[in-house]
């Protein structure tokens, strides 16, 4: 229902932006044009279009979109999508050229489509293949700009890291293999860009990382009292399902596990108090805990929401609900944003559209300030913006 769901997301983000009124404001889209991308990639230029020229969007007189839409050429496909929006109030801001090697003024408002490979303006990048050999044409990439903004250099990088093949599988070891498959794109995703090529510079990696709870250690948790039955297929005898029963009260069906179905009795667990009892199985991050930081997350898994319009605050029975969507930074970018006000109210972390369908995934956000010159101590990034 791409015309119904555009409607409620654009009204909560519009929301968002009115609340917050950025300066200069980064969206990050994963799985543009949706699943269905090659029926569906009509609706992305009416999306831009209304996005570009809303009446909340009027006073952002600058914009930069950059639109991975070329499906036909699988090998460098990745279905991202970057926007970046400049206030009228905001003076002389700066964008990297890649190729050249030197930053350039922004002006105007520019999309960039197709073959996004010969635009100078940005990196980007598809995971080879053998990443993730059950995907036969995985999506999964990154695009990365850098901006320069008060003498405050930075790099904003859209990522979109692989999914939960099989939720069987997922619980079969701890961590899975697929958290193996998320740490080693990430990883690579880092060494790109703190390689020896440009300057280094502070930077924030945002996006769908698909990070999942450790499955193993959930469903331990979920089902401490339970007793498991395995359903396997008569022919060749693989696990196709596990049922875990209460040991007493009628043996009540808790949680139901197959490949695509996570069905657990009470979805209150990942509500209450924005799930934060299930934090401490959200682990992948830890593995970068010297190379990236969050802050503190308050909103409740981000992933799976159902797709139906009217239930804005129900789950889909298909994966264990996770914290998928996150703001992620190097800690050069933390001192950035935390020691620029005092307030430490003035920074936020949270989603959007809590009571709405925005989708299968609810967008996550982070607001911020940087103070004039707050980048300056930071390996001489001042000297970024001398334009050439």
């Amino acid at each position: 229902q791409p015309e119904n769901l555009q409607k409620n997301w654009l009204r909560e983000f519009y929301q968002v932006v009115h609340a917050h009124k950025p300066h200069f404001m980064a969206l990050h889209c994963q799985e543009f044009g949706g699943k269905n991308y090659e029926a569906s990639m009509s609706h992305v230029d009416k999306f831009v279009k209304e996005l570009l020229s809303s009446d909340a969007m009027k006073d952002y007189n600058r914009a930069r979109v950059y639109l991975d839409e070329n499906y036909k050429s699988q090998e460098h496909f990745t279905a991202l999508g970057s926007f970046y929006f400049l206030h009228e109030s905001l003076k002389n801001i700066y964008q990297f050229d890649f190729k050249a090697k030197k930053y350039k003024k922004v002006t105007g408002k520019e999309i960039y489509s197709d073959t996004l490979e010969s635009t100078p303006m940005l990196e980007k990048e598809k995971f080879p293949q053998d990443y993730f050999p059950e995907c036969k044409w995985s999506r999964k990439g990154f695009i990365r700009t850098r901006w320069c903004i008060t003498d405050c250099a930075f790099d904003l990088v859209n990522i979109h890291l692989f999914h939960d093949a099989s939720n069987l599988i997922a619980w079969e070891t701890s961590p899975s293999v697929y958290s193996g498959i998320r740490h080693k794109a990430l990883g690579y995703v880092l060494d790109r860009i703190i390689d020896q090529r440009f300057e280094k510079v502070s930077y924030f990696v945002f996006g769908d990382f698909n990070f999942r709870l450790d499955a193993k250690a959930v469903v331990e948790t979920l089902c401490a009292k339970a007793t498991m039955q395995t359903i396997r297929a008569a022919d060749t005898n693989e696990v196709v399902k596990l049922i875990f029963r209460e040991s007493d009260n009628d043996r009540k069906v808790m949680l139901q596990l197959e490949k695509k179905l996570f069905d657990y009795f009470n979805q209150d667990v990942f509500r209450d108090n924005n799930g934060t009892a299930l934090l401490e199985f959200d682990r992948e991050l830890s593995v970068f805990k010297d190379r990236l930081y969050e802050l503190d997350i308050s909103f409740p898994p981000s992933y799976p929401y159902s797709e139906d319009s009217r239930q804005g605050r129900q789950y889909m029975n298909t994966r264990c609900p996770a914290w998928c969507d996150r703001i992620l930074m190097s800690h050069s970018a933390k001192e950035l944003i935390l020691k620029s006000e005092n307030d430490e109210k003035i920074v936020i972390y949270d989603h959007i559209g809590p009571n709405v369908c925005m989708g299968d995934h609810k967008p996550v956000f982070l607001s911020f300030r940087i103070a004039a010159g707050a980048g300056k101590p930071i390996a001489n990034v001042h000297k970024c913006c001398v334009v050439q």
